[in-house]
């Protein structure tokens, strides 16, 4: 039943990202269409970012006493009505209501899906398993670029949201079918009442530098999705179908080299591969303006996906190693809104300086703050050195 549950929850997930990543290329430029200034285009990365952010911790932590499969569903239900409602859009202020329900539906689906892979690990290869997670996730956001420059370029934009909706809709029919009704994992233990396990979590050091971690590698996601469309329609007068490939060099290097890094996070050092990983992320960030033609920045994001590949599932398995104290849906629920928490304060943020600054500007700020973030997150996850007398917190 466990494999049959590992394929099912895989398969929905890389549906869903295929669907997600089409319009990837498409959002901004279509917001732009819609009279978006680069603030107004961070708000409405922000709404999704927003809405799923807040929902999360608490559906996690349904999840956990109720069963995962009905969240999993209604989730993706959502994304399948988002994708529809897109095309409805005539104003930035529709764009920022469909943006809020976009992003409440992910709050049903990625801590689900992530505390369906902890269960099934049963506490073995958790980097093995967050590592096939990140795949799915990652090869279908890699896939969904390229076939939504394709669509933009031959068929318009909105062809590219109605094959969003219609993916969301065949995955929600997958997980219906095969996953069981109630979880036959094994069930968390009561951890008390929601506030008071959310509590503990954030007076917890380990935690919190975990949470940092997530927060700051997520940030890069503004000036990548957000700004990268412009940065090569203005300077590199790049096509749909471009655009698209040089977002998936990212996500397709990150997919490829999941597995391995995966299995290494379970016998190496999982904070150091964290700061290896985001310093390279940093790098390719920082170095994303200079470049002068295509390929440069092809060779820049698969460097980033690198980057991504080492870190992702380390960052994965730290954080399944508190779900065994606080409940795996509670723990990815806070986990992934602190990717929520990343991508607002990086949209609301980054959006308002490039209006003042300019775009070269949003890569310069994301890449300083995940190098510095990650140095202060590296600090918090390691260990304290053990003392004689006990002075607090050993984590």
């Amino acid at each position: 039943m466990q494999k049959y549950i590992l394929f099912t929850v895989l398969s929905a997930i890389f549906i869903v990202f295929v669907g997600m990543g089409i319009i990837v290329p498409i959002l901004p430029i279509y917001a732009a269409e819609l009279g978006a200034t680069g603030f107004a285009l961070g708000v409405i990365v922000a709404a999704f970012a927003l809405s799923g952010g807040l929902l999360q911790p608490f559906v996690g932590s349904f999840s956990d006493r109720h069963g995962k499969k009905g969240f999993l569903i209604t989730g993706l239900l959502i994304f399948g009505l988002t994708g529809y409602t897109y095309t409805l859009a005539s104003s930035v202020g529709h764009m920022v209501l469909i943006r809020t329900l976009h992003g409440a539906g992910s709050a049903m689906i990625v801590p689900i899906a992530m505390a369906y892979m902890t269960e099934i690990s049963a506490g073995k290869n958790v980097g093995r398993y967050m590592g096939m997670l990140n795949i799915a996730i990652f090869s279908g956001i890699g896939a969904g670029p390229v076939l939504g420059g394709f669509f933009l370029d031959l068929w318009g934009r909105n062809s590219a949201f109605y094959t969003m909706a219609l993916l969301s809709f065949l995955a929600a029919a997958l997980v219906a079918l095969v996953l069981p009704g109630r979880d036959s994992l094994t069930i968390e233990e009561e951890q008390g009442s929601m506030l008071s396990v959310f509590a503990r979590m954030l007076h917890h050091r380990k935690v919190m530098g975990i949470l940092l971690a997530r927060m700051a590698t997520m940030i890069i996601m503004v000036p990548t999705f957000a700004f990268l469309p412009l940065l090569m329609t203005r300077h590199m007068t790049a096509s749909g179908t471009e655009i698209g490939m040089v977002i998936a060099s990212r996500t397709i290097v990150n997919a490829l080299f999941q597995m391995p890094f995966g299995s290494l996070a379970d016998r190496y050092n999982k904070n150091r591969l964290l700061l290896l990983g985001s310093t390279i992320i940093s790098i390719g960030i920082f170095s994303v303006p200079f470049a002068v033609s295509f390929v440069t920045l092809l060779l820049l994001f698969a460097l980033i996906g690198l980057g991504e590949a080492i870190s992702w599932p380390a960052m994965g398995a730290l954080a399944a190693e508190e779900g065994h104290l606080y409940g795996q849906g509670s723990m990815m629920g806070v986990f992934n809104t602190a990717m929520n928490t990343g991508i607002f304060v990086g949209a609301m943020g980054v959006g308002a300086l490039v209006d003042v600054l300019g775009i070269a500007w949003a890569f310069y700020l994301v890449a300083g703050f995940l190098f510095s973030s990650a140095i202060i997150a590296a600090a918090m996850i390691r260990p304290r050195k053990k003392t004689c007398i006990s002075t607090g917190d050993k984590s």
